[in-house]
């Protein structure tokens, strides 16, 4: 027989535990203290396996699912709002499958683990599975805020009024949070944790820049869209203060080079003038010429304003 109560009491561990980890390392979790996991009751609670769909020894039905943006198998959207996640495998009968619709059918929460680098996890709960296709093999997914959730050992996961509504919003909310957080982490692999522009290595001020927004068609979360940048230097190339060439060679407004304005404006801006940048090494992560010439022109006619 299920047993609720202690189900209930691991699941919400799990998640103050979590939170805890969160606010001691930041929201990008490495997959060796996922594994190892938390103590409950004298019994270790690992989150995650190699396996997609998992369930640690303590729980009847599955604590999480896992996802890697280049694994065999992917989120999507739906036109409903809703995560897709593929079934473990063709067999509408294996455990996993079962597990997950078992998960449905009690109306528990789990983990969503999204892989953003090597080894590195961005974690997302509560999340429900609230369908099943099993013609498509894939699980309907939602996300919702744990703040509006109330359990007891005795009964479902329930909580506040419209939960569609709110599971929608904020669903899509959460992947796309998922998907630019992949972007940075991948662009910032790409550049050796470095700034492209000055080479500054501390991750807490490096962001990952658009060459060409994401507001705009061409503007894909893809390594060759962007670029590794200090929070300075972001800014500057952000409002055309620096523009980069085709050829990888920084350069510096006009009107700016001209300018006196202290040490900052001197060696962080002006200094970069002529220097080629710190591109990656493989050949594929390198700035596209392409979506680089679109910049460019764009950074020229802003220089060249009356």
């Amino acid at each position: 027989m299920f047993d609720r109560s202690k189900d209930a009491r691991v699941r919400a561990a799990a998640f103050e535990w979590l939170q805890s980890q969160i606010a001691l390392v930041g929201d990008v979790l490495p997959w060796a203290l996922l594994l190892h996991g938390f103590e409950f009751e004298g019994q270790r609670v690992p989150l995650l396996s190699q396996q997609g769909i998992f369930k640690p020894a303590i729980l009847e039905i599955p604590l999480s699912i896992r996802t890697s943006p280049d694994g065999r198998y992917h989120d999507a959207i739906r036109p409903d709002r809703l995560l897709e996640y593929s079934y473990r495998g063709t067999d509408l009968g294996h455990r996993d499958n079962r597990g997950l619709r078992a998960a449905m059918a009690e109306r528990l929460p789990l983990i969503y683990f999204h892989r953003v680098g090597r080894g590195r996890y961005l974690a997302t709960w509560p999340v429900f599975i609230v369908g099943d296709d099993p013609n498509r093999l894939v699980f309907s997914v939602a996300v919702d805020d744990i703040s509006q959730l109330e359990w007891s050992p005795d009964s479902a996961w329930t909580g506040g009024e419209n939960p569609d509504i709110r599971r929608e919003y904020l669903t899509v909310a959460a992947r796309h949070r998922l998907h630019q957080r992949a972007f940075r982490e991948r662009v910032l692999d790409a550049y050796r944790h470095q700034c492209a522009f000055c080479r500054l290595k501390h991750d807490e001020l490096l962001d990952a820049a658009h060459i060409i927004p994401d507001t705009e068609p061409e503007g894909e979360a893809a390594v060759s869209n962007g670029l590794a940048l200090c929070q300075l230097h972001h800014a500057a190339f952000d409002r055309f203060f620096i523009g980069v060439r085709p050829d990888y060679v920084i350069e510096v407004r006009p009107d700016l080079l001209e300018e006196e304005d202290g040490p900052t404006l001197k060696h962080a801006i002006q200094g970069l003038h002529g220097r080629s940048i710190a591109a990656p090494r493989a050949h594929e992560l390198k700035p596209s010429v392409e979506l680089l010439t679109v910049r460019y022109d764009r950074f020229l006619e802003v220089a060249t304003r009356p």
